[in-house]
């Protein structure tokens, strides 16, 4: 690993963004994606996923597919994670390539680009070290917690940091960079949907920062563990409404990985695999719901066991779906009830598993989306 001087990113997001030189391989593969782009396909295609979430799709499954794939005119460069997160041009050309792909495959996911810095952007806003992982892993940046309570006491009482200087500098600069992008390219602009960050959740960046004693201080230090809970959730709310001055969420339905969703945003939940379900009830359903509250709601991804919490996840105000990760790690049983039984989407559940349940005649009600 390579430890990433953040700290001497100066520049603040318009700054960067306004250093930002398109290259010209960019402009031509831009040029070749917006030739590509069949309007009448994408709207087809984005119906289909309002009738899926609208509970109104009439096969059993949602399986989308373009009506038509349409082939790339030029060669696509392929970029690695860490050119990506290092060069703007880079990141803009990796999120693009996304989207051939997505039409030259015909897939049935939407055309999606995202700042794509990792988890750790939230954990950077602490001072948090931050680390590229080396070149053949491929993978994004990490950042170590502090495994120290005096540190994360000091971070409790500085309170809520500017979330748009260092590390996190470059991903408001890659937003505004797209702004601009999706102005000049008429198709693209209508057709290519920015979704946010990936900025975790409360529970999760309070682990990222904390570390594994995390999960003995619940125990130990309960009020400290809300303090630093209620510092993550209005800084989550404050970097999310940074996001959506420069890319307004969209009416009723928003993008997020592959995958539409009502409400706006996709809170991560993973950490709450490591929680009793009195203390999912505790620790992190209330910031959970502050923060679907504050944002317009959305959809929650955990990975890992989760039916121990998903009765009372799914009985958050504003919640409209649920993206889950490692069916075979939980009773599914537990989880349809608590969701497809409740009128509410399961978004990418692997089609073994979903076929599986069909197949022992469980009702799915038409509310799963194959991964």
């Amino acid at each position: 690993m390579i430890l990433l001087d953040t700290a001497n990113i100066k520049e603040t997001p318009a700054e960067l963004a306004a250093d930002y030189v398109m290259s010209d391989q960019l402009r031509r593969c831009l040029d070749d994606l917006e030739r590509r782009i069949d309007p009448d396909v994408e709207e087809q295609l984005w119906a289909d996923h309002k009738t899926f979430l609208d509970g109104d799709w009439p096969e059993p499954l949602f399986d989308p597919r373009r009506t038509a794939a349409s082939a790339p005119g030029i060669e696509w460069p392929w970029i690695s994670v860490n050119s990506a997160i290092m060069d703007l041009d880079q990141m803009a050309m990796q999120q693009f390539v996304g989207c051939s792909d997505c039409l030259a495959s015909g897939s049935g996911s939407p055309l999606t680009i995202r700042a794509n810095y990792g988890v750790a952007i939230s954990s950077s806003w602490f001072g948090c070290d931050m680390y590229l992982m080396d070149p053949e892993i491929d993978t994004l940046p990490t950042s170590m917690p502090f495994n120290d309570r005096d540190q994360v006491a000091a971070v409790i009482e500085r309170g809520i940091p500017d979330v748009a200087t260092g590390y996190s500098a470059r991903v408001y600069a890659m937003g505004l960079i797209f702004r601009e992008i999706l102005s000049q390219y008429p198709k693209i602009g209508r057709y290519v949907l920015p979704y946010h960050p990936d900025l975790q959740s409360p529970i999760d960046t309070a682990e990222l920062v904390w570390g594994s004693d995390f999960l003995l201080a619940v125990y130990e230090e309960p009020q400290q563990v809300h303090a630093l809970l209620d510092l993550m959730t209005e800084t989550y709310i404050k970097g999310m409404n940074l996001w959506s001055d420069i890319h307004p969420f969209r009416p009723e339905i928003n993008v997020h990985w592959s995958l539409m969703h009502k409400g706006n945003i996709m809170l991560r939940t993973d950490s709450g695999m490591n929680l009793s379900p009195a203390m999912y009830d505790e620790f992190v359903r209330p910031y959970e719901e502050r923060c679907l509250a504050a944002l317009g709601g959305g959809a929650i991804h955990f990975c890992g066991r989760g039916e121990h919490f998903i009765d009372s996840m799914t009985t958050l105000p504003g919640l409209t779906a649920i993206q889950m990760s490692q069916p075979h790690l939980n009773d599914m049983e537990q989880i349809y009830r608590a969701t497809v039984d409740r009128g509410m989407p399961l978004l990418q559940l692997e089609r073994e598993t979903a076929e599986a349940a069909l197949a022992s005649g469980r009702d799915l009600h038409h509310l799963v989306l194959l991964r």
